[in-house]
């Protein structure tokens, strides 16, 4: 390219929520942010076969801000496809994206052979798994390096990066890039996924200063969550009237941070008599039980009045809860008929283990759902919250006859507010991208706010190279 060419192109994120990957073109080398798999409607997911979008032989460096799937999912498929550097991120990141991808890798494998049993059967054509198990462990080799926050670094000749605490997950990240451009240093910013404020395990998100673009999520960005005392208090309603009146309560969650911060809170609950502290409390999930591990082996990523209670005694654990590993620890649990909290795999209900748990207790009205996390159109948990009467499990037609709980207190995304607060502690830049939101939802409402304080703010198409002026 030439070296007087600075732009950025959005092959992911782009006017949707998920799949976020953005290739920046400065100074002559070519940046990839974030490399993340689509997730959500049948026809989002296919995108993830289809081309990237570049020549991943051609980047130079691979940034990731944080483990989620959406952020991390397809670099097993840029290094397949020819990349050979090395992919940059935090201690804690790493640890989770290895433990993200290799799942990833097994759900895919498993996924085709399914289908291809199917296919054989029926004298169709087999397919291949987005990507196996070796495929993700040549991905997890190129984390060669980690990065302190707030420490920056030299990656290539004239460019300087420096990742900033994003608040989201454990490890997550914002990321400053600083180049050289006509004899100046510009810089631009990715915001990755912002956290909610106040959590009770990591530290709030710190906005550095003075980037002159900046290219920023809005998953959330038309609305404000619930205060999160009020969701703490909704969650211990919804454990006492399902358990209170004999059925089971299911918590659809994500592995990573959200099902730590509900076994937290189940814990304080029943420490304070305000849940009952004998039921049983299954935590099925293999992913979210090794993501508990790690996150004792980062304590620099935690609060520090969390850290202290990681001194006293475990925050994530009581005499009750009981973790599944296996499948048939996984099975054992469908006999339990009452009485009992299911946390469980994924927590947009696309997949895993929650899906079999809601075949069983969704359809019993003596149960209960409670969404503690983002859904995004066309997932069953969105399905579900929206009203649906009856849904589809694994061949069958299930009755919702369950109660609904929406707890979005708890969401690990900043809200309205707090992307502005957050975009104000920054400082106006010359334009702000909007990425990673509905277009008609949470994108629409943000560019509205920040057009109204004289903010200049564009949103990328698919695979559309912009020119930073």
């Amino acid at each position: 390219m030439n070296a007087s060419q600075r732009t950025l192109t959005s092959h992911g994120a782009a006017l949707q929520v998920t799949g976020s990957c953005h290739l920046l073109e400065v100074a002559g080398y070519r940046i990839l942010v974030d490399c993340g798999m689509f997730q959500g409607r049948h026809e989002n997911e296919e995108e993830n076969h289809e081309d990237l979008g570049f020549d991943p032989s051609t980047i130079d460096i691979a940034l990731l801000t944080h483990a989620h799937l959406d952020h991390c999912g397809r670099l097993p498929l840029l290094v397949k496809q020819g990349y050979a550097g090395e992919i940059l991120c935090t201690s804690a990141t790493r640890d989770l994206a290895r433990l993200v991808l290799l799942d990833s890798a097994h759900i895919a494998e498993e996924d085709a052979e399914r289908h291809n049993r199917k296919a054989r059967r029926a004298g169709r054509k087999e397919i291949e798994p987005l990507y196996t198990v070796t495929e993700a462990m040549d991905a997890i080799g190129a984390f060669t390096r980690t990065v302190e926050y707030d420490q920056p670094l030299e990656l290539l000749p004239g460019i300087e990066v420096t990742y900033h605490d994003a608040g989201h997950i454990l490890g997550s990240a914002s990321i400053s890039i600083r180049y050289p451009h006509n004899g100046e240093k510009r810089s631009i910013l990715f915001s990755g996924d912002l956290g909610n404020l106040g959590r009770p395990l990591l530290n709030d998100w710190a906005p550095p200063k003075g980037s002159e673009y900046i290219v920023t999520e809005c998953t959330y960005g038309d609305r404000d969550h619930r205060p999160l005392d009020e969701s703490v208090k909704e969650l211990y309603e919804a454990v006492n009237e399902t358990v209170g009146g004999g059925g089971n309560l299911v918590i659809p969650t994500f592995a990573l941070e959200r099902a730590q911060e509900i076994l937290y809170y189940l814990r304080v609950g029943m420490d304070e008599g305000k849940i009952p502290n004998r039921m049983p409390v299954f935590l099925d999930s293999p992913m979210a039980i090794t993501a508990t591990e790690i996150f004792r082996r980062h304590p620099g990523c935690l609060r520090t009045d969390f850290i202290e209670e990681l001194k006293g005694h475990e925050p994530f654990s009581f005499p009750n809860l009981r973790m599944s590993r296996t499948v048939a620890e996984s099975q054992a649990i469908n006999k339990v008929e009452g009485g009992a909290i299911i946390l469980a795999g994924s927590g947009m209900c696309t997949g895993g283990r929650v899906k079999h748990h809601l075949k069983y207790n969704l359809w019993r009205k003596e149960c209960g759902v409670a969404f503690v996390g983002y859904a995004a159109n066309g997932t069953l948990a969105r399905i579900i919250i929206d009203g649906a009467d009856h849904v589809r499990l694994f061949g069958e037609e299930i009755k919702v006859a369950a109660k609904k709980w929406t707890i979005n207190g708890f969401s690990a995304h900043a809200d309205h507010t707090e992307l502005l607060d957050w975009l104000d502690a920054c400082g106006k830049p010359r334009k702000t991208f909007l990425v990673h939101g509905e277009p008609d939802r949470g994108m629409a409402a943000l560019e509205n706010s920040l057009k109204q304080k004289g903010w200049d703010t564009a949103r990328p198409q698919p695979h559309q190279s912009i020119i930073l002026a």
